[in-house]
């Protein structure tokens, strides 16, 4: 980004209030020619503590959740409905998933994509939440836990949704 680039770039943000956010990374002293370092200027947007809490969460929430695929793994094939084939194949295959999302969430160029994927193997899983909360009597937990179960996935999936998705589309 050139010197007028960056003027009005800086111009624009102490209009809209945000430019304490801003900070630009400068040219590396080896590059005096700006032809032969185009594009070595960069734009930082530092994320939010707020957002970075956020992120953690769900990285917990995935990182442990993806574990306990491995670790207890009958114990999540009894979860998996009876229309499903192969349920212990598909509580391995989401529990890599879930560690490989998690691991996206750390690395800033695949947090975006880590995000969605994320976002969609909550929803792939719902119906092992359905089952739950149509069949209690299989599993020794309490009614009100399984009830609170979908609301919890919502939220999630709005966390989800802040925290990794809209942050990297908005340069986060």
């Amino acid at each position: 980004m050139g010197r007028i680039g960056r003027r009005i770039l800086h111009m624009w943000l102490s209009r809209s209030g945000s430019h304490s956010r801003i900070r630009f990374k400068p040219r590396p002293p080896w590059c005096a020619r700006p032809l032969h370092c185009r594009g070595t200027d960069q734009v930082v947007v530092k994320i939010s503590n707020s957002r970075r809490l956020g992120l953690g969460f769900v990285f917990l929430w995935f990182f442990i959740g993806g574990i306990a695929h491995f670790a207890a793994t009958t114990t999540e094939m009894r979860i998996v409905p009876p229309y499903i084939p192969w349920p212990r194949l598909a509580v391995l295959v989401s529990g890599v998933f879930e560690l490989m999302g998690a691991a996206g969430l750390l690395n800033r160029p695949t947090r975006r994509a880590a995000g969605i994927g994320l976002f969609m193997l909550t929803i792939a899983v719902t119906p092992a939440h359905i089952y739950m909360l149509q069949r209690p009597e299989l599993f020794g937990v309490p009614y009100w836990a399984l009830m609170l179960r979908l609301p919890l996935q919502a939220a999630l999936l709005a966390l989800i949704a802040w925290s990794a998705i809209r942050a990297d589309a908005s340069g986060a």
